[in-house]
């Protein structure tokens, strides 16, 4: 079992961890209520949206606390800081999927169907962050901390989980891809994001 906070033996999830790391860091102290590509969402609500479903994959797992508000209904407000907040719903998750068993048969899940085979489980937890940081860092002007490689193994797992979740509102409908889409792209478009979105 790996005892790193910061690691989960799942490279997927470390890698989208670090993407929210790096979209983090460009984020300026006048950053914060930016508006992103979550029409609805500004930059502080995309991170408490992230950071609540970190914990939630977490909680699922471990059965300690979840998210003390609705990921889905971010209140804009963080009490402290909100680096400290992702890295400590982060570590949780880490700390978390180093429990499973790549072997096992399931890994329990907070999305429907509530239990995935652990790769793709683990994938949809790298999802959420990985997508997230894309929001954050395009909201702030920042380079996509998106990788193709990281890119190419999400849109995988995004065949396999996201056409139930389109219904409860976790991720709009696809756009039509278009000639030329790179791997990151491609995923974003699935995702219901427009790859040149400006702020």
């Amino acid at each position: 079992m790996n005892t790193d906070s910061h690691t989960s033996t799942w490279t997927v999830i470390d890698n989208a961890h670090e993407a929210l790391r790096v979209a983090l860091a460009a984020v300026g102290e006048g950053d914060w209520q930016r508006p992103t590509p979550c029409s609805e969402w500004s930059v502080t609500q995309v991170l408490q949206h992230a950071a609540g479903d970190q914990l939630g994959f977490a909680s699922t797992i471990t059965g300690e606390p979840g998210p003390t508000e609705n990921p889905f209904a971010p209140s804009g407000h963080i009490d402290g800081s909100p680096i400290e907040l992702a890295e400590t719903t982060m570590a949780a998750a880490a700390r978390a999927w180093a429990t499973i068993d790549p072997a096992a048969e399931s890994a329990p899940v907070p999305v429907p169907p509530n239990s995935l085979p652990p790769a793709v489980g683990a994938g949809a937890c790298a999802l959420d962050a990985a997508v997230h940081a894309w929001d954050i860092a395009v909201a702030v002007g920042a380079p996509s901390p998106l990788t193709a490689e990281l890119a190419t193994q999400l849109h995988e797992v995004a065949l396999q989980i996201v056409e139930p979740l389109r219904q409860y509102g976790a991720y709009a409908a696809a756009l039509e891809p278009q000639p030329g889409d790179d791997a990151v792209a491609a995923l974003l478009r699935y995702l219901g994001r427009d790859p040149e979105w400006k702020a």
